[in-house]
């Protein structure tokens, strides 16, 4: 094979053997595998069932089909020839596992025993108990079939990956040109979701890319036109996957940079990533479990809330009861603005035109941290996203919010005697039970738990059904309205509610038509599950795992993904000899979990919102890139002292804690912080750099680097059981690991 062929461009092209257009090559596929990568993670978890819930299957895959192309950059195989009918198939088998599940109702996909007693609660997936169904497909099965096909579609560009850097004659410059491609990629596809452009643009962009490489191959033909273009219409065609019913003319569907939002305005229904999530209803018709806390406070002091805070506004509805109840001023936050834009547009009470609601954009604990104010009631109104906060960690959106670092934040900014209140349909009685203690904890007195329908116990061990409110609150007359009152009897026609006292009313003596609708209010007595950790703290935010543990489906997925990851390994390696550069591939594993650590850090201190995210990817790139300058400027760098800085910022980001940042000037709030939490990359950076520039084979040291980053995203799940600080140690055994072996080589 010559040096053309390796470049992955014609032998007849004479110009193809320059430095200029491996360099071409290098940055076009920088841009395309971060850009297509990102793009995946939103398609796929909004069309593969319950995807949405591990999204770092498809990261990890990405990962693992660069590295197998980068492993085959010397194979006769054309992998990037085979994309469009990889990516044909793979499309087409989302769409198709998706209209089968909608379709076929005897199919249930196993969750985990959603619908008894799971170690992990995840909303929206029990409507479909698999004790029951006719067909069972375990959801380990789903994401492993979809982890080798997306796998397949990224080989084709690690290859050319591969082969470009064999060919390009400064190994540093050219990984330089490789990085810089994907930052373009990062910002092409931020500037993307800050428009709402839908995945048909994005896949248009990377399929052009694809295609461009294929032509300048002469490998493009009618076949793969056909086939690229097939897939972008079966994108293109979304409303058909995306909608439960064939009534397109009612669906509106946006990408908001969170999820497939799908509008249904005869229902006024929202639906995310196909799962069932918001219903607007008018205060006139439903929804009165939104007006219990302004009852209570109406009937137990006599005066409204005046100044309220409202966590995760939504479509409006919280927002609508507490305008009709007259509170004087509203902090509607919302994190995700197409959700926010439909109540705007179409909510029948129109809240958020009222001039008392203030709207914010914004992740609730990063604004609940920021602001000043001080309000009489704080809500967390059905907050419970249905997508991780990114793929590389097991964190929802919502997860900071319900940890005892935030409900403590919530204190500070409660007014003297404020209340805070917590409502959802948990599923999980030990849900229940760890939010209460928390609110317990934070406010100095014993929660009030409301179940409606009526519990008088909710066990705490079992299935809590229904819906739950939790109350924290010292103000006297809230906490023993029940004891020295009795009953709040609730109608569900809101307007009902508003001209009586639901403490004095006996619905039994009303005359026979207006019986009807009163439903009992009362706390219930939450039992004690012996053994329940309740302490879900900012290092450990798991609210929804029942106890520090790797839970079994997950532990089924790091099996079967390992297995399945290495087994592809083994089939790209040369000679089908399972031999990887260890240095290199230690260096992978440690650099990912450093990675995870600065992401779920940086969305604690700045909040888990999509440009948070962004932000902190384009950040770790550039410090790559400045990394690879320093290699370039500096031809000789002992690498002790760069282990050493490494090892003495990882050990920084171990024992100071990050609530020393809350307070201060701008510098010490947001550069200090940032600086610890991202500086090891860029002496990671520098470690690599010197020992890529090093590599015999880059090809093969390149592949076996993005190898160990799939085992370091596996090794994520042990902060399921030792939180998220612990796994810098992981991080730098890793790193240990990576020295020693680069000694022995060496020697």
């Amino acid at each position: 094979m010559n040096d053309a062929t390796a470049a992955g461009f014609p032998v007849t092209d004479k110009a193809a053997v320059t430095a200029s257009n491996a360099g071409l090559t290098l940055f076009l596929v920088g841009f395309l595998v971060l850009f297509l990568e990102l793009a995946c993670i939103r398609w796929f978890a909004a069309y593969v069932v319950f995807l949405q819930f591990f999204t770092n299957v498809i990261m990890l895959a990405s990962f693992l089909g660069m590295s197998c192309g980068c492993l085959a950059a010397g194979s006769r195989r054309d992998w990037l020839k085979l994309f469009p009918l990889i990516v044909f198939v793979t499309v087409g088998a989302a769409i198709f596992t998706l209209e089968g599940y909608k379709h076929w109702q005897d199919i249930a996909v196993d969750m985990g025993a959603q619908s008894g007693s799971p170690q992990e609660v995840f909303f929206g997936t029990e409507y479909r108990n698999p004790d029951v169904a006719r067909f069972t497909i375990p959801i380990d099965a789903v994401a492993g079939t979809f982890f080798v096909l997306v796998a397949l579609m990224f080989a084709g560009l690690g290859q050319q990956l591969g082969r470009a850097f064999d060919v390009y004659p400064d190994r540093i410059k050219g990984y330089a040109l490789n990085i810089g491609g994907s930052i373009a990629g990062i910002v092409a596809f931020s500037v993307m979701s800050f428009a709402n452009l839908p995945p048909l643009v994005w896949f248009t962009v990377a399929f052009a890319g694809i295609a461009y490489l294929l032509w300048r191959r002469g490998t493009f033909g009618v076949v793969s036109a056909l086939a690229l273009a097939a897939t972008l219409f079966g994108i293109w065609n979304e409303l058909a996957v995306a909608a439960p019913r064939w009534d397109f003319k009612y669906h509106e569907v946006k990408w908001s940079p969170y999820y497939a939002v799908d509008f249904e305005a005869r229902r006024r229904e929202i639906l995310v990533n196909t799962v069932g999530h918001q219903v607007m209803v008018p205060f006139d018709e439903s929804g009165s479990f939104y007006s219990i806390i302004h009852l209570l406070k109406k009937h137990a002091t006599g005066t409204p809330f005046e100044d309220v805070m409202v966590i995760g506004a939504g479509s409006g509805n919280d927002l609508a009861h507490a305008l009709k109840h007259g509170v004087k001023h509203i902090d509607a936050v919302e994190i995700d603005p197409v959700i926010r834009e439909i109540g705007i547009k179409n909510h029948p009470d129109q809240p958020y035109a009222d001039p008392r609601v203030t709207k914010h954009l914004d992740d609730g604990r990063h604004y609940v941290k920021t602001t000043d104010k001080k309000y009489d009631l704080v809500v967390y109104a059905l907050v419970d996203s249905l997508i991780l906060h990114s793929g590389y960690a097991n964190l929802r959106l919502e997860s900071y919010l319900f940890t005892e670092e935030a409900l403590a934040d919530v204190a500070r900014v409660l007014k003297p005697g404020g209340t805070f209140v917590s409502y959802n349909y948990f599923r999980q009685g030990w849900i229940v039970e760890r939010v209460a203690a928390m609110a317990e904890k934070a406010f100095g007195c014993p929660a009030t738990v409301i179940s409606l329908p009526y519990k008088e116990v909710v066990d705490a061990s079992t299935t809590a059904g229904g819906f739950s409110m939790i109350i924290g609150s010292c103000d006297p007359a809230i906490v023993n309205a029940f004891k020295e009152k009795g009953p709040l009897w609730l109608n569900t026609k809101p307007p009902l509610n508003m001209d009586v006292d639901g403490f004095t009313i006996q619905p039994e003596t009303l005359p026979e038509d207006q019986r009807k609708g009163w439903e009992k209010v009362l706390p219930s007595k939450v039992t004690a599950t012996p053994g329940l950790d309740l302490r879900i703290t900012d290092d450990w935010p798991f609210l929804y795992i029942h106890d520090r543990m790797i839970p079994d489906l997950s532990l089924r997925a790091v099996v079967l993904i390992g297995v399945l990851g290495l087994a592809l390994v083994f089939l790209f390696m040369p000679g089908r000899r399972l031999k990887l550069n260890l240095p290199m591939f230690f260096l992978g594993a440690a650099f990912m979990l450093l990675e995870t650590k600065a992401v779920v850090q940086l969305a604690l201190l700045f909040g888990s919102t999509w440009t948070v995210n962004s932000a902190v990817f384009f950040t770790v790139l550039v410090l790559i890139l400045l990394a690879n300058l320093v290699v370039i400027r500096m031809p000789v760098i002992k690498l002790l002292p760069v282990y050493v800085a490494l090892f003495a910022l990882i050990a920084a980001n171990l024992v100071v804690p990050t609530d020393i940042f809350l307070e201060g000037g701008t510098l010490w709030r947001y550069g200090a912080p940032c600086a610890l939490a991202l500086g090891p990359m860029f002496f990671a950076g520098i470690i690599f750099a010197v020992l890529f520039r090093d590599e015999a084979a880059p090809d093969h040291a390149f592949g076996s680097n993005i190898a160990g980053s799939i085992v370091g995203g596996l090794a994520e799940a042990l902060s399921m059981v030792v939180g998220f600080k612990l796994l810098l140690l992981v991080a730098a055994g890793f790193y240990v690991l990576s020295a020693i072996r680069r000694g022995k080589v060496a020697a």
